[in-house]
């Protein structure tokens, strides 16, 4: 066993899904206190929520990245697992904001608005794939098909970031960037 590997062992646990608890608990905390501190309501804080839960994702795919490059399969995999729930879980409150609220049109015109629209013609066909791809992905690693899981893999990972990502980034853009125009 390499020196600390015993140590990390006992920070992650046996149980991904415990981090991922812990982490939406620690998150709606303070989304819940802004909520009664301003009176706005559950649907108008999915899109924060959202947001976060995006960030999330993205935080478990680098560090489940930089597991795997430093061959602690096991974190990888419990790190894997944990996006994969997160993500799961954002997609339920997205299509919970979508259904209440319908679609959200940037509303200034202008360089910005530009932007925005590639940012999210990019990040929505992708999105689209990330749920195959990453059930595709995570089903070969659990049946331990490890060298077609590395070659869909290989295109998996940058999809998943870059929608996580882009997720935050349009977030920004429309909710926090647009108002201030």
């Amino acid at each position: 066993m390499k020196p600390g590997a015993a140590d990390e062992a006992v920070f992650w646990g046996r149980h991904p899904l415990a981090w991922v608890g812990f982490a939406i608990v620690m998150l709606a905390i303070p989304i819940a206190g802004l909520a009664i501190e301003t009176g706005t309501s559950f649907v108008d804080l999915l899109p924060t929520l959202n947001a976060t839960l995006n960030a999330l994702s993205a935080a478990f795919l680098v560090t489940g990245y930089r597991a795997i490059r430093a061959g602690k399969v096991e974190i990888h995999w419990r790190c894997m697992i944990a996006a994969a729930v997160t993500s799961a879980i954002f997609l339920a409150f997205y299509l919970t904001r979508f259904a209440l609220t319908g679609t959200h049109r940037y509303p200034v015109p202008g360089i910005t608005r530009t932007i925005y629209l590639i940012v999210l013609g990019t990040h929505t066909p992708l999105a689209a794939t990330v749920p195959f791809l990453a059930g595709r992905t995570l089903y070969l690693a659990w049946r331990k098909d490890f060298a077609r899981h590395r070659r869909i893999a290989r295109w998996t990972f940058p999809i998943w970031m870059y929608v996580s990502v882009t997720g935050v980034i349009v977030y920004l853009m429309l909710y926090q960037l647009a108002p201030l125009l």
